[in-house]
């Protein structure tokens, strides 16, 4: 049994440490003000409908874990925005020929691909405080993406992209 916990944990941080979140926050925020939050009506997160669920559920649970609380009347809104892009082809063989003699020398390369480039995916999440009509924490995570995923996959990979962005949630001041 200890075995099989060793291994799952082995199993999520390597699943997870393909995801990057970078975080910026205002300084001035005083984040013990903010208990009760919801999403923009007119949000277009660039996900399918489905994937746009799954990610909210995922949010959903997280913040109810870290205490806050989904509102008609929220302290403040989140945005999401996602993108996707291939990644530089980064695996390549070279072939090289050359010669030369007396004082003449020439060469010619060639560098072919290998494989194929990986899909990324930016999603970007935004607290916005409307009353204040201002950004006051924003993360940043790119990870990789298989747009063939199964749903299960799909939701997993989410649950963890969600799980990575709000650890840093709010930040220690």
């Amino acid at each position: 049994m200890k075995t099989l916990k060793i291994i799952l944990l082995a199993l999520l941080v390597v699943g997870c440490a393909s995801i990057r979140v970078n975080y910026d926050y205002d300084k001035a925020t005083q984040f013990d003000n903010y208990k009760t939050y919801n999403y923009y009506s007119d949000m277009n997160t660039g996900l399918s409908e489905l994937d746009t669920k799954r990610l909210l559920n995922a949010i959903d649970i997280k913040m109810k874990a870290k205490g806050f609380n989904l509102s008609d009347s929220p302290d403040f809104f989140i945005d999401i925005k996602s993108s996707e892009y291939r990644e530089a082809q980064r695996s390549n063989v070279g072939v090289g020929l050359g010669g030369g003699g007396g004082n003449v020398g020439g060469g010619i390369s060639i560098g072919i691909p290998v494989g194929q480039s990986n899909i990324n995916r930016q999603i970007t999440i935004d607290f916005v405080d409307e009353n204040k009509k201002q950004l006051f924490w924003q993360a940043v995570s790119e990870s990789n993406y298989n747009p063939n995923a199964i749903p299960r996959e799909r939701e997993e990979r989410l649950n963890a992209i969600v799980e990575k962005i709000l650890l840093e949630y709010p930040p220690k001041q």
